[in-house]
């Protein structure tokens, strides 16, 4: 598949989802890495008009569970986050933040990214860590299990 191809595919996982809400949309990846931008506005602040820390650990967790289902067969597994976390740096109040989760680790059941989160100028907004659990797919209840 062609790299635009993914970037479509990814960004239509998110229809109707969290990430659609957020704004969230994949932009770039390569052998180890996924890039995501999320726009700073109203629908991500908290109450006194900042970036919401929620809505920053929502990225950093989309960039990479994206970036394991890209090195699993999808088919036949699954990635799921088990542990996030995220160090808060900087405010923002508008604006886009650019997340680049990088793989470091890959195990047949565990995945460990590291995801940075920067502003537009380049300043670190986020430092954040995921570990995804990959376990075989089951069915959905509209595909007929579990």
């Amino acid at each position: 598949m062609e790299k635009n191809e993914v970037l479509k595919m990814l960004n239509s996982w998110g229809a109707d989802t969290l990430m659609r809400t957020l704004g969230i949309e994949y932009t770039d990846f390569g052998d180890d890495w996924v890039e995501a931008e999320m726009p700073v506005n109203g629908r991500v602040h908290q109450p006194l008009g900042l970036l919401h820390g929620g809505a920053t650990a929502a990225l950093a967790e989309s960039v990479a569970s994206a970036g394991s289902a890209l090195f699993i067969n999808r088919e036949k597994q699954a990635a799921l986050g088990i542990d996030l976390q995220a160090t808060h740096l900087k405010s923002m109040r508008q604006g886009k933040v650019i997340a680049r989760g990088t793989l470091l680790h890959k195990g047949r059941s565990i995945h460990l990214w590291e995801i940075d989160i920067r502003n537009e100028n380049g300043d670190r907004v986020c430092h954040s860590k995921l570990t995804t659990l990959i376990v075989p797919r089951r069915k959905g209840p509209d595909e007929g299990g579990q």
